[in-house]
């Protein structure tokens, strides 16, 4: 039987790093907000954001819900800095092995940070990594992938604005030289020039997680004007509430269905803290997973 279970995540809330300063709702606000409207999981943020061991699955156990996964970024372009990193991998599985059970696992969704020159001009309008760079750098993320199954977890990739893997084509490229599932996220495909229903039907059994996001090419071009980078974008709204955007959210819907899509569907709506109140957020997530209800997720 197909089972299908619907996530949102702390970046919704303008949470990315701990180092940013204290987050705008604590781990406990965080999870009661997003119980309260209907979630049934919740990324984990920044590793330790919803804490470690017991008190990462008493907190969500008690609200209800299961770890969808979380985010880990590695320098996969860079050997040294790679093989430095691991241990931020190997604490984050760790995390994720003491989130509460459920019919769907946490999928460790590894990435690699962004590069300066695509994080200054997101959208794939700056240069992408060299040919000549892409097989070692494919052969670290199969290395991480494997690493990941031998700890029991089915990993994704997700491609991101402002990094290597960025385009449509820098995901086939990744396809091709890799085994790693992906995540596809709409929002970031849509402003980086692709057509997510279309990459749904393409890359169909490759997909093994998925974030729904709404994407503002107007706001996108808008910042490329102004000069600003990713995160400025993030703060204008580039990543609009669903339905404001230019995703075809009920298409969108509709391919899952078509591919027989089984797993994480995760909302989500990358802000930066301050842009909006606590309370705007808490209302943005509620109205986006009663739209994805009306599509019947």
């Amino acid at each position: 039987m197909r089972v299908r279970k619907v996530a949102n995540a702390p970046v919704s809330f303008g949470v990315f790093e701990l180092s940013d300063g204290p987050p705008p709702l604590t781990a406990d606000e965080m999870v009661r907000a997003l119980a309260e409207a209907g979630y049934e999981g919740i990324d984990s943020g920044p590793i330790g954001y919803l804490g470690t061991g017991t008190e990462l699955a008493d907190r969500l156990a008690g609200a209800g819900l299961l770890l969808c996964g979380g985010w880990v970024d590695l320098p996969f372009h860079d050997a040294d800095g790679y093989d430095k990193a691991l241990p931020t991998l190997t604490a984050a599985l760790d995390v994720f092995a003491a989130a509460p059970p459920g019919d769907l696992p946490p999928r460790p969704t590894i990435a690699c940070p962004g590069t300066p020159e695509r994080f200054a001009r997101p959208g794939g309008t700056a240069p992408g990594l060299p040919a000549a760079e892409w097989p070692a750098f494919a052969a670290r993320i199969q290395d991480t992938t494997e690493r990941c199954r031998e700890r029991g977890f089915e990993p994704v990739f997700h491609h991101h604005l402002g990094t290597h893997v960025e385009t449509p084509e820098d995901v086939e490229r990744l396809l091709e030289l890799t085994d790693v599932q992906l995540c596809l996220d709409t929002g970031h495909l849509l402003l980086a020039g692709g057509d997510p229903v279309a990459a749904l039907r393409a890359w169909a059994d490759r997909v093994g997680h998925v974030h729904i996001k709404d994407g503002d090419t107007t706001i996108l071009a808008q910042a490329l004007s102004d000069g600003v980078d990713l995160r400025e974008l993030m703060g204008r709204g580039g990543f609009a509430p669903l339905g404001e955007g230019e995703l075809d959210l009920p298409a969108v819907v509709r391919t899952l269905d078509e591919i027989d899509y089984a797993g994480w569907i995760v909302i989500e709506q990358d802000t930066l803290p301050g842009r909006r109140t606590v309370a705007q957020n808490i209302a943005d997530q509620a109205a986006n997973r009663r739209k994805l209800k009306d599509l019947g997720l």
